[in-house]
Formats: C-alpha cells, sequence, structure tokens
C-alpha cells in the first residue's frame, strides 16, 4: 500500500508541475515522470504488460514525437541561457538522471517478472498472454489504432504549420 502513495503523489505531483512550468522541456520531461508513475501503479495492480506498453509507447514513443515537436517549434522560453547552463552543469542533476534511469530499469524489471507473468488478484478476468492481447487489438481495433495515428499526425503537421515563420 506504502508503493501505491508514493506512485500516486508522485503522478499527481508531477502532472501539477506540467502545467506550471515556465518552459515546454521541463513540461514534457515531467509529462514523462508523470507516465512513469502511472506505469508503477500498474504493475501494482498487477497488470505488468500494460505498465510496459504504458513506457514505451507513451514514455517512449509519444514524449519523444511531442519533445521532437517542441524543439522543433523553438516555443520560447522564459528562463534565461544561464540558468539552464546552470541547471545542467550541476552535478545534482546528473545524480537525479542517473538514479531516475535505476528506478526505471528496477521498475521494467520487476513488472516484468513479478508472479511470473501470471495475475493473481483476478485469475479468471485478465488476460495474461501477449499474443492472446496483441490478437484482440489488432483483430478488434487495428482502426481505431490507424486512425488515432493519422490523427496525430495531423495534429503535429499543424502545428508545424501555424508555428512557421514567414520568411518575407
Amino acid at each position: 500500500m506504502t508503493f501505491f502513495y508514493i506512485f500516486g503523489a508522485v503522478a499527481v505531483i508531477a502532472s501539477l508541475l506540467v502545467i506550471a512550468q515556465r518552459n515546454p522541456i521541463y513540461s514534457v520531461l515531467l509529462l514523462i515522470l508523470s507516465f512513469g508513475a502511472l506505469s508503477g501503479l500498474y504493475v501494482l495492480l498487477d497488470a505488468p504488460f500494460v505498465a510496459v506498453i504504458q513506457i514505451i509507447v507513451y514514455a517512449g514513443a509519444i514524449m519523444v514525437l511531442f519533445l521532437f515537436v517542441v524543439m522543433l517549434l523553438n516555443a520560447p522560453r522564459e528562463d534565461t541561457d544561464e540558468d539552464l547552463l546552470r541547471v545542467i552543469v550541476t552535478p545534482g542533476a546528473r545524480n537525479v538522471g542517473a538514479v531516475l534511469a535505476a528506478v526505471l530499469i528496477v521498475e521494467l524489471v520487476w513488472a516484468l517478472t513479478k508472479n511470473g507473468g501470471e495475475s493473481g488478484v483476478f485469475p479468471g478476468a485478465s488476460v495474461t498472454s501477449v499474443a492472446v492481447i496483441g490478437g484482440v487489438l489488432f483483430r478488434n481495433y487495428a482502426f481505431a489504432f490507424e486512425v488515432t495515428s493519422v490523427l496525430i499526425l495531423v495534429a503535429m503537421v499543424g502545428a508545424v504549420v501555424l508555428a512557421r515563420r514567414d520568411t518575407k
């Protein structure tokens, strides 16, 4: 129960800090932290497959796309370059990054090895086979996934077109 409160508090605090940041890059990084905490909550709910997918799809692919778009648009930041240099050079920032990377690796190993891949809380209602989950996703929900990918692509192209500068 302690881990639930820890992961829940990290998810809520990181999500609140996402909207409180002045720098969009920090907001994206805090959103990745929030996704990691949600992944921990999924592990506690005995859903290791969903936890790993949360990290791979959202924290990996989608957030890299968001970070790429934010950097491509060169969104204005309210911090000075000296403030950013001070944060990057600080050895404490590197130590925090190393600790967070170690926590992520431990969480992934724990999610993949917990209970040998079997569900213990709802054994009759849960599906533990990746093949069954993949079959259901690609048989019943393939169209929804394709529409979502096209929607994300259109949103990214629209953001780039709206933010481009006129060279005239």
